[in-house]
């Protein structure tokens, strides 16, 4: 799949065990897609969900939108069979939940190097702990080895807000200066970084988190 071009400004997450949703991605205008096996996708569904997005990934049809795979956590029962359908399918990428060490980056790239996958199928790291912000710039700074993969952080703050019991305000200032410290290690770094999925469509809930997708396209790029 070719890479993305120009700035990354909107991805769009879709869960993995609904057909009629893949499908519908194909037509949707948005610059990536996070096929999703995770928290969208029922603990009982988890198979279907990776049948799903490998048939959909094999069919081909969604132009240059960059393709990624957020698989489950390493800690999880699902990991291997998730990464395993990954590095056959051959996406843009993995993002992966609650990476919050360096020997959780050497894992994901070592166990994509051992399953064959592609030189092109990177790995996105969603910054979700309080111990990965904490650590940011040094997960950062591990993306120089390439046998991790890095490409870029995915900020989390949802999960953030539940481990931190920092409540989820209108605006976020309680959460701007960890996306602003995360945002400063993987630039210091040359990486990516994305902000979290957005909850609310409703265009009275926008102006107030404007300045996070000035962030957001800014900050992401090739």
């Amino acid at each position: 799949m070719p890479p993305l071009e120009g700035r990354r400004r909107s991805h769009l997450f879709m869960p993995g065990s609904n057909p009629r949703a893949l499908e519908k991605a194909r037509n949707l205008a948005a610059d990536g897609l996070i096929l999703d096996l995770e928290d969208s996708v029922a603990p009982d569904a988890k198979a279907a969900a990776r049948d799903g997005i490998a048939a959909a990934i094999a069919a081909k049809g969604f132009g240059k939108r960059e393709i990624l795979i957020r698989t489950n956590g390493l800690d999880t029962q699902w990991w291997a069979e998730d990464v395993a359908m990954a590095a056959k399918a051959s996406p843009d990428g993995i993002l992966v939940p609650k990476v919050s060490s360096i020997e959780d980056l050497q894992t994901i790239g070592r166990d994509l190097a051992g399953l064959g996958a592609a030189p092109t199928v990177k790995v996105w790291a969603m910054i979700e702990t309080a111990r990965a912000v904490l650590h940011a710039e040094e997960l950062a700074a591990a993306g120089r080895d390439p046998k991790t993969r890095l490409s870029g952080f995915v900020f989390g703050p949802n999960d953030i807000s539940r481990e931190t019991r920092i409540k989820m305000l209108p605006g976020r200032a309680a959460m701007i200066p960890m996306i602003t410290h995360c945002i400063l290690a993987t630039r210091a770094a040359g990486l990516e970084i994305l902000d979290g999925p957005a909850t609310s469509t409703i265009p009275t809930a926008l102006p107030p988190n404007a300045h996070r997708a000035a962030i957001s396209v800014s900050t992401a790029r090739r």
